[in-house]
């Protein structure tokens, strides 16, 4: 979490805790320094470190964000990790008191996930085997276990061949800050991904690049989504690989999965992240209540 603007010793401190005692991932470490970077030459103009920083500073700067073209949602990752900051300062008794206590996050608009429908789904899983070439029997397993798992797509690229070897019906995912969770695996999207094994040279990864040595790239996968997108005659230009993901959760919501169970599934730490999907179980209720209320009808 090191960087050429940020040369106070809290802010390394607080960035080695959360990759030891947090298993926090590369990407989330590089948020976080970068985020405290730009607090740090912010607090610098004020004559203040930013584990000094008071709370008119910590003010002044949320207010200067919407003004420098950041939107709410970024503008509320800003506000969390300085909470986290500056509770992990209080932690090590740097100092007394929390100088965000009294911030109000951004207010963030709520967009729902874009999803498929399950005739869209059905149009891009049949139409991924006629893709030519490797990329046929390749899109075909990887929509499939998109579909069926929830997985996310760096998920996805990142299983290892061994992962989908045998009968296994459980698959082990390693996630976001490295936590594991098992999920189960039809025996079609099993059926898909050993199929592609059999045609594709050795490798280490289920899911190869050109070369064998290496996973295929985001980009690469990107790519054969929108090949796959134009062979089912659908809307590439607001079609991406995290639909499927969206679109196996709201599917199951729909039929009746519990929130609880899908939180698990997807590997969402928390379950606010999986109530995005509650707009499905809205639309179930109002529909049972217009099927089946007497004044309803």
């Amino acid at each position: 979490m090191t960087g050429d603007r940020v040369a106070d010793r809290h802010v390394e401190s607080f960035g080695a805790m959360l990759a030891a005692t947090r298993g926090a991932a590369r990407n989330t470490l590089l948020a976080y320094g970068r985020d405290l970077a730009d607090f740090s030459d912010f607090s610098a103009t004020r004559g203040e470190r930013p584990a000094a920083a008071s709370a008119a500073t910590l003010q002044a700067y949320m207010a200067s964000l919407p003004a420098a073209g950041l939107a709410p949602r970024s503008a509320a990752r800003r506000l969390s990790c300085l909470r986290q900051f500056f509770l992990f300062l209080m932690r090590e008794g740097v100092r007394p008191d929390d100088p965000t206590s009294k911030l109000e996050a951004p207010r963030r608009t709520h967009t729902l996930p874009r999803f498929l429908s399950e005739a869209e789904v059905e149009r891009l899983l049949a139409a991924a085997p006629t893709l030519p070439g490797r990329h046929g029997p390749l899109a075909a397993a990887a929509f499939k276990l998109l579909y069926s798992t929830g997985l996310r797509v760096s998920e996805l690229l990142g299983l290892p061949r061994s992962a989908l070897g045998g009968r296994a019906e459980l698959l082990t995912v390693r996630g976001k800050g490295g936590r594991e969770r098992m999920v189960p695996v039809s025996a079609g999207a099993r059926a898909a991904a050993q199929a592609l094994i059999a045609i594709s040279p050795p490798s280490r990864h289920l899911f190869a690049g050109r070369s064998p040595q290496r996973p295929l790239t985001r980009q690469g996968f990107d790519n054969i989504v929108r090949e796959t997108a134009i062979a089912a005659g659908l809307d590439t230009a607001h079609l991406s690989p995290h639909m499927l993901r969206h679109s196996f959760a709201s599917h199951m919501l729909a039929r009746g999965a519990d929130l609880r169970s899908l939180q698990v599934l997807l590997g969402h730490a928390d379950i606010a992240t999986t109530q995005i999907y509650t707009h499905v179980l809205h639309e179930r209720l109002h529909a049972l209540v217009t099927a089946h209320h007497p004044l309803a009808r």
